[in-house]
Protein backbone atom coordinates (compact mmCIF):
# COMPACT_ATOMS: atom_id res chain seq x y z
CA UNK A 1 0.00 0.00 0.00
CA UNK A 2 1.23 3.33 -0.96
CA UNK A 3 2.12 6.29 1.71
CA UNK A 4 -0.64 9.22 1.73
CA UNK A 5 0.72 13.17 2.64
CA UNK A 6 0.33 12.59 5.92
CA UNK A 7 -0.11 16.32 7.32
CA UNK A 8 -2.30 16.98 4.67
CA UNK A 9 -4.87 13.67 5.54
CA UNK A 10 -4.43 15.33 9.63
CA UNK A 11 -5.29 18.48 9.55
CA UNK A 12 -8.43 17.83 7.46
CA UNK A 13 -9.79 15.86 10.40
CA UNK A 14 -12.70 16.58 11.90
CA UNK A 15 -14.32 15.80 15.40
CA UNK A 16 -17.97 15.44 14.15
CA UNK A 17 -20.76 13.91 15.44
CA UNK A 18 -18.24 15.20 18.53
CA UNK A 19 -19.03 18.58 19.77
CA UNK A 20 -16.96 20.94 17.46
CA UNK A 21 -15.75 24.43 18.65
CA UNK A 22 -12.53 26.48 17.48
CA UNK A 23 -10.55 25.95 20.59
CA UNK A 24 -11.35 21.85 20.32
CA UNK A 25 -9.38 19.86 17.62
CA UNK A 26 -9.21 16.47 16.37
CA UNK A 27 -5.72 16.09 16.16
CA UNK A 28 -2.68 17.51 18.51
CA UNK A 29 0.83 17.64 18.51
CA UNK A 30 1.28 14.07 20.91
CA UNK A 31 -0.59 12.27 17.73
CA UNK A 32 1.76 13.71 15.08
CA UNK A 33 5.02 12.92 17.23
CA UNK A 34 3.86 8.90 17.93
CA UNK A 35 3.54 8.26 14.37
CA UNK A 36 6.88 10.15 13.90
CA UNK A 37 8.27 8.09 16.23
CA UNK A 38 7.85 4.93 14.82
CA UNK A 39 10.58 3.49 12.23
CA UNK A 40 8.87 0.39 10.78
CA UNK A 41 5.73 0.01 9.66
CA UNK A 42 4.12 -3.51 9.82
CA UNK A 43 1.27 -4.91 7.88
CA UNK A 44 -0.39 -4.65 10.60
CA UNK A 45 -0.96 -2.11 13.45
CA UNK A 46 -2.93 -2.02 16.60
CA UNK A 47 -4.21 1.69 17.69
CA UNK A 48 -5.99 2.16 21.37
CA UNK A 49 -7.86 5.48 22.88
CA UNK A 50 -7.73 7.00 19.44
CA UNK A 51 -10.23 9.64 19.30
CA UNK A 52 -11.09 10.72 16.03
CA UNK A 53 -8.89 8.69 13.37
CA UNK A 54 -5.67 10.50 13.99
CA UNK A 55 -3.64 7.54 14.73
CA UNK A 56 -5.63 4.99 13.01
CA UNK A 57 -5.75 7.08 9.39
CA UNK A 58 -2.20 8.03 9.99
CA UNK A 59 -0.71 4.73 10.23
CA UNK A 60 -2.86 3.75 7.00
CA UNK A 61 -1.27 6.71 5.43
CA UNK A 62 2.02 5.88 6.57
CA UNK A 63 2.09 2.05 4.66
CA UNK A 64 0.06 -0.10 7.25
CA UNK A 65 -2.46 -2.41 5.12
CA UNK A 66 -4.82 -2.74 8.49
CA UNK A 67 -5.40 -1.29 11.57
CA UNK A 68 -6.91 -2.70 14.61
CA UNK A 69 -8.47 0.06 16.84
CA UNK A 70 -9.70 -0.10 20.21
CA UNK A 71 -11.27 2.96 21.76
CA UNK A 72 -14.03 2.68 25.31
CA UNK A 73 -15.93 5.92 23.57
CA UNK A 74 -18.84 5.10 20.71
CA UNK A 75 -18.88 8.39 19.97
CA UNK A 76 -15.36 8.45 19.04
CA UNK A 77 -15.87 5.31 16.87
CA UNK A 78 -18.16 7.39 15.06
CA UNK A 79 -15.91 9.87 14.61
CA UNK A 80 -13.21 7.70 13.00
CA UNK A 81 -15.45 6.20 10.86
CA UNK A 82 -16.91 9.12 9.44
CA UNK A 83 -13.30 10.51 8.93
CA UNK A 84 -12.35 7.33 6.97
CA UNK A 85 -16.02 7.76 4.92
CA UNK A 86 -15.35 11.33 4.27
CA UNK A 87 -11.58 11.33 3.57
CA UNK A 88 -10.44 7.95 2.48
CA UNK A 89 -13.32 5.97 2.06
CA UNK A 90 -11.14 3.32 -0.13
CA UNK A 91 -9.75 2.65 3.72
CA UNK A 92 -12.72 1.53 5.45
CA UNK A 93 -12.72 -2.19 4.63
CA UNK A 94 -8.98 -2.44 6.26
CA UNK A 95 -9.94 -0.92 9.76
CA UNK A 96 -11.25 -2.62 12.26
CA UNK A 97 -13.63 -1.50 15.89
CA UNK A 98 -13.31 -4.05 18.39
CA UNK A 99 -12.43 -5.09 22.06
CA UNK A 100 -9.47 -4.17 23.25
CA UNK A 101 -9.20 -8.22 23.69
CA UNK A 102 -9.11 -8.54 20.13
CA UNK A 103 -7.82 -5.63 18.84
CA UNK A 104 -4.73 -6.17 20.77
CA UNK A 105 -4.40 -10.37 19.81
CA UNK A 106 -0.64 -10.65 18.51
CA UNK A 107 -0.07 -7.40 17.87
CA UNK A 108 3.84 -6.67 16.93
CA UNK A 109 3.36 -2.48 16.92
CA UNK A 110 0.51 -0.64 19.43
CA UNK A 111 0.11 2.93 18.64
CA UNK A 112 -1.73 4.33 22.37
CA UNK A 113 -3.29 8.13 23.01
CA UNK A 114 -2.56 8.39 26.84
CA UNK A 115 -5.54 8.15 28.60
CA UNK A 116 -6.17 10.77 31.82
CA UNK A 117 -6.31 8.43 34.55
CA UNK A 118 -3.56 5.46 35.75
CA UNK A 119 -6.02 3.10 35.79
CA UNK A 120 -7.14 3.10 32.32
CA UNK A 121 -3.32 3.26 31.59
CA UNK A 122 -2.88 0.10 34.00
CA UNK A 123 -6.04 -1.62 32.05
CA UNK A 124 -4.23 -0.62 28.61
CA UNK A 125 -1.05 -2.04 29.68
CA UNK A 126 -2.28 -5.55 31.30
CA UNK A 127 -4.41 -5.67 27.89
CA UNK A 128 -1.21 -4.76 25.96
CA UNK A 129 0.99 -7.67 28.18
CA UNK A 130 -1.59 -9.90 28.06
CA UNK A 131 -2.65 -10.02 24.03
CA UNK A 132 0.34 -8.71 22.22
CA UNK A 133 3.05 -10.27 20.80
CA UNK A 134 6.30 -10.83 23.07
CA UNK A 135 8.18 -8.70 21.46
CA UNK A 136 5.20 -5.80 20.78
CA UNK A 137 6.26 -2.06 20.78
CA UNK A 138 4.33 0.17 22.14
CA UNK A 139 4.56 4.10 21.43
CA UNK A 140 1.99 5.91 24.08
CA UNK A 141 2.18 9.82 23.44
CA UNK A 142 0.40 12.72 25.01
CA UNK A 143 0.62 16.53 26.31
CA UNK A 144 3.31 17.02 29.12
CA UNK A 145 1.17 19.33 31.22
CA UNK A 146 -1.03 15.82 31.15
CA UNK A 147 2.23 13.38 32.42
CA UNK A 148 3.50 12.64 35.10
CA UNK A 149 5.75 10.01 36.47
CA UNK A 150 2.65 8.06 37.58
CA UNK A 151 2.53 7.07 34.01
CA UNK A 152 6.32 5.84 33.48
CA UNK A 153 6.03 3.36 36.62
CA UNK A 154 2.44 1.93 35.82
CA UNK A 155 4.05 0.99 32.39
CA UNK A 156 7.01 -0.18 33.88
CA UNK A 157 5.18 -2.62 36.18
CA UNK A 158 4.07 -4.43 33.31
CA UNK A 159 7.25 -3.92 30.49
CA UNK A 160 10.71 -4.53 31.24
CA UNK A 161 11.89 -1.47 28.94
CA UNK A 162 10.98 2.07 28.95
CA UNK A 163 12.10 5.06 26.94
CA UNK A 164 11.24 8.35 27.13
CA UNK A 165 11.38 10.65 24.15
CA UNK A 166 12.70 14.05 23.83
CA UNK A 167 10.02 16.83 23.86
CA UNK A 168 8.15 18.31 21.10
CA UNK A 169 5.33 20.92 20.87
CA UNK A 170 5.07 20.05 24.31
CA UNK A 171 4.35 16.41 23.35
CA UNK A 172 6.42 13.29 24.26
CA UNK A 173 6.04 9.81 23.46
CA UNK A 174 6.77 6.69 26.14
CA UNK A 175 8.01 3.54 24.39
CA UNK A 176 8.07 0.47 26.20
CA UNK A 177 9.09 -3.24 25.17
CA UNK A 178 9.55 -6.44 26.71
CA UNK A 179 6.47 -7.39 28.35
CA UNK A 180 6.46 -8.81 31.69
CA UNK A 181 6.08 -12.61 32.45
CA UNK A 182 4.60 -11.93 35.89
CA UNK A 183 2.49 -8.60 36.36
CA UNK A 184 0.40 -6.75 38.97
CA UNK A 185 -2.84 -8.68 39.89
CA UNK A 186 -5.65 -6.99 38.21
CA UNK A 187 -6.95 -4.60 40.43
CA UNK A 188 -10.80 -3.81 38.37
CA UNK A 189 -14.00 -3.92 38.68
CA UNK A 190 -13.95 -2.61 42.04
CA UNK A 191 -17.23 -2.98 44.15
CA UNK A 192 -18.15 -0.16 47.06
CA UNK A 193 -21.18 -0.06 49.31
CA UNK A 194 -23.20 3.64 49.89
CA UNK A 195 -25.86 4.61 51.96
CA UNK A 196 -28.04 7.45 51.05
CA UNK A 197 -30.98 8.79 53.03
CA UNK A 198 -30.99 5.58 54.70
CA UNK A 199 -31.01 3.29 51.35
CA UNK A 200 -28.19 1.09 50.18
CA UNK A 201 -26.74 0.51 47.15
CA UNK A 202 -23.81 -1.05 45.86
CA UNK A 203 -21.66 0.35 42.67
CA UNK A 204 -19.36 -2.28 40.29
CA UNK A 205 -17.32 -0.37 38.01
CA UNK A 206 -14.30 -0.71 35.68
CA UNK A 207 -11.18 1.30 35.66
CA UNK A 208 -12.74 3.46 32.51
CA UNK A 209 -15.81 4.63 34.40
CA UNK A 210 -15.94 8.23 35.48
CA UNK A 211 -16.39 8.21 39.57
CA UNK A 212 -15.45 4.29 39.14
CA UNK A 213 -17.50 2.81 42.16
CA UNK A 214 -17.30 6.37 44.16
CA UNK A 215 -20.50 7.95 44.32
CA UNK A 216 -19.36 11.42 43.59
CA UNK A 217 -21.00 14.43 45.39
CA UNK A 218 -22.64 16.00 42.57
CA UNK A 219 -24.54 12.34 42.25
CA UNK A 220 -25.09 12.03 46.10
CA UNK A 221 -26.58 15.77 46.29
CA UNK A 222 -29.05 14.30 43.07
CA UNK A 223 -30.09 10.78 45.11
CA UNK A 224 -30.68 12.75 48.38
CA UNK A 225 -33.05 15.41 46.55
CA UNK A 226 -34.42 12.47 44.17
CA UNK A 227 -38.25 13.56 43.77
CA UNK A 228 -41.45 11.22 44.07
CA UNK A 229 -41.03 9.43 41.10
CA UNK A 230 -44.13 7.11 41.83
CA UNK A 231 -46.08 8.83 38.92
CA UNK A 232 -43.55 7.40 36.66
CA UNK A 233 -42.92 4.00 35.26
CA UNK A 234 -40.18 4.61 33.32
CA UNK A 235 -36.61 6.45 33.58
CA UNK A 236 -34.02 7.37 30.74
CA UNK A 237 -30.55 7.63 32.82
CA UNK A 238 -28.43 9.50 29.73
CA UNK A 239 -25.15 9.24 30.43
CA UNK A 240 -25.17 6.81 33.47
CA UNK A 241 -21.51 6.60 34.47
CA UNK A 242 -21.42 3.79 37.00
CA UNK A 243 -25.50 3.59 37.13
CA UNK A 244 -25.87 4.97 40.60
CA UNK A 245 -28.69 7.60 39.73
CA UNK A 246 -30.95 4.94 37.79
CA UNK A 247 -30.34 1.82 40.46
CA UNK A 248 -31.09 4.55 43.42
CA UNK A 249 -34.27 5.83 41.51
CA UNK A 250 -35.29 1.72 40.68
CA UNK A 251 -34.41 0.82 44.50
CA UNK A 252 -36.97 3.46 45.98
CA UNK A 253 -39.61 2.79 43.11
CA UNK A 254 -40.39 -1.40 42.73
CA UNK A 255 -42.67 -0.40 39.16
CA UNK A 256 -39.83 2.16 37.67
CA UNK A 257 -37.69 0.67 34.63
CA UNK A 258 -34.52 2.30 33.81
CA UNK A 259 -32.99 2.81 30.42
CA UNK A 260 -29.56 4.10 30.94
CA UNK A 261 -27.07 5.03 28.37
CA UNK A 262 -23.56 6.01 28.23
CA UNK A 263 -20.82 6.69 24.96
CA UNK A 264 -18.89 4.68 27.45
CA UNK A 265 -18.63 0.64 27.40
CA UNK A 266 -17.13 0.43 30.20
CA UNK A 267 -19.94 2.73 32.10
CA UNK A 268 -22.13 0.83 30.20
CA UNK A 269 -21.09 -2.67 31.61
CA UNK A 270 -20.57 -1.07 35.09
CA UNK A 271 -24.26 -0.07 34.72
CA UNK A 272 -25.09 -3.47 34.21
CA UNK A 273 -23.12 -4.88 36.93
CA UNK A 274 -24.63 -2.79 39.85
CA UNK A 275 -27.63 -3.36 38.60
CA UNK A 276 -27.09 -7.25 39.16
CA UNK A 277 -25.35 -6.51 42.53
CA UNK A 278 -28.69 -4.72 43.51
CA UNK A 279 -30.75 -7.41 42.15
CA UNK A 280 -32.05 -4.89 39.49
CA UNK A 281 -31.18 -7.03 36.47
CA UNK A 282 -34.78 -7.36 35.65
CA UNK A 283 -35.56 -3.57 35.33
CA UNK A 284 -33.07 -1.96 34.26
CA UNK A 285 -31.05 -1.95 30.53
CA UNK A 286 -27.80 -0.26 29.87
CA UNK A 287 -26.60 0.56 25.93
CA UNK A 288 -23.48 2.81 24.47
CA UNK A 289 -25.28 5.47 22.98
CA UNK A 290 -24.12 8.62 21.39
CA UNK A 291 -26.50 10.67 23.62
CA UNK A 292 -29.91 9.41 22.85
CA UNK A 293 -29.91 8.87 19.32
CA UNK A 294 -31.81 5.37 19.50
CA UNK A 295 -34.93 7.20 20.68
CA UNK A 296 -37.45 8.70 18.80
CA UNK A 297 -38.33 12.53 19.50
CA UNK A 298 -40.91 13.25 22.05
CA UNK A 299 -40.77 9.61 23.48
CA UNK A 300 -39.96 10.15 27.36
CA UNK A 301 -41.53 11.41 30.29
CA UNK A 302 -38.36 11.33 32.66
CA UNK A 303 -34.85 11.83 31.74
CA UNK A 304 -32.06 12.02 34.47
CA UNK A 305 -28.74 13.62 33.43
CA UNK A 306 -25.04 14.14 35.21
CA UNK A 307 -23.17 15.59 32.59
CA UNK A 308 -19.42 15.74 31.77
CA UNK A 309 -17.72 19.19 32.25
CA UNK A 310 -14.84 18.20 30.53
CA UNK A 311 -14.02 16.52 27.04
CA UNK A 312 -10.88 14.51 26.91
CA UNK A 313 -8.20 17.33 28.86
CA UNK A 314 -10.02 20.03 28.08
CA UNK A 315 -12.73 21.64 30.48
CA UNK A 316 -15.46 22.83 27.68
CA UNK A 317 -19.63 23.04 28.27
CA UNK A 318 -20.03 21.43 24.57
CA UNK A 319 -20.51 18.13 25.54
CA UNK A 320 -22.85 19.13 28.80
CA UNK A 321 -25.17 21.37 26.10
CA UNK A 322 -25.44 19.02 23.68
CA UNK A 323 -27.15 15.90 25.90
CA UNK A 324 -29.31 18.81 27.66
CA UNK A 325 -30.17 19.17 23.74
CA UNK A 326 -30.49 15.24 23.58
CA UNK A 327 -33.19 15.18 26.54
CA UNK A 328 -34.72 18.21 25.45
CA UNK A 329 -35.67 16.22 22.14
CA UNK A 330 -36.85 12.65 23.25
CA UNK A 331 -38.85 14.61 26.09
CA UNK A 332 -42.98 14.59 25.40
CA UNK A 333 -44.47 17.69 26.00
CA UNK A 334 -44.74 17.56 29.97
CA UNK A 335 -42.24 15.35 31.01
CA UNK A 336 -39.75 16.11 33.51
CA UNK A 337 -35.46 16.67 33.56
CA UNK A 338 -33.62 16.08 36.64
CA UNK A 339 -29.88 17.25 36.46
CA UNK A 340 -27.05 18.22 38.45
CA UNK A 341 -24.17 20.11 38.16
CA UNK A 342 -21.12 22.28 38.58
CA UNK A 343 -22.72 25.52 40.52
CA UNK A 344 -20.27 28.12 39.05
CA UNK A 345 -21.24 26.48 35.22
CA UNK A 346 -24.61 28.55 35.53
CA UNK A 347 -26.27 25.88 33.20
CA UNK A 348 -29.98 27.16 34.79
CA UNK A 349 -30.75 29.24 31.57
CA UNK A 350 -29.56 26.83 29.02
CA UNK A 351 -32.08 24.18 30.67
CA UNK A 352 -34.57 26.99 30.85
CA UNK A 353 -34.46 27.57 27.54
CA UNK A 354 -33.70 24.38 25.80
CA UNK A 355 -36.73 22.22 27.97
CA UNK A 356 -38.84 24.36 29.82
CA UNK A 357 -40.10 25.84 33.23
CA UNK A 358 -37.20 25.26 35.61
CA UNK A 359 -37.09 24.69 39.77
CA UNK A 360 -34.09 24.12 41.54
CA UNK A 361 -34.04 21.36 44.28
CA UNK A 362 -31.36 21.41 45.82
CA UNK A 363 -27.86 23.48 46.50
CA UNK A 364 -24.90 23.56 48.01
CA UNK A 365 -21.34 25.03 47.83
CA UNK A 366 -20.41 23.08 44.46
CA UNK A 367 -23.35 21.67 43.21
CA UNK A 368 -26.95 22.37 42.11
CA UNK A 369 -29.84 20.23 41.53
CA UNK A 370 -32.89 21.10 38.96
CA UNK A 371 -35.91 20.02 37.86
CA UNK A 372 -37.41 21.11 34.33
CA UNK A 373 -40.61 20.62 32.39
CA UNK A 374 -40.90 20.02 29.03
CA UNK A 375 -42.98 22.85 27.00
CA UNK A 376 -43.06 22.19 23.28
Amino acid sequence: MGRYPVNELLSALSRYPDVQAPNLHAVDAADRLVLDTVQSWPAEVSVLGDNYGALTLGALSQGAARVRVHTDSLTAQRAITANLERLAPQWLSRVQLLPAAEALAGATLVLMVLPRGLDVLDEYAAAIATHADEHVLVHAGGRIKHMNLGMNQVLSAHFGELDVSLARQKSRVLTVREPREVRPAAKYPVRATHTVAGHTLSLVAGAGTFGQARLDPGTRLLLENLPDLSGHRELVDLACGNGSIGVYAALLNPELRVQASDHSASAVQSTLAAAEANGLSARITAVQDDGLSRLPAASSRLVTLNPPFHMGNTVHAGIALKLIDEAARVLADGGRFICVFNSHLRYRSEISRRIGPTSQLARDAKFTVLAATRER
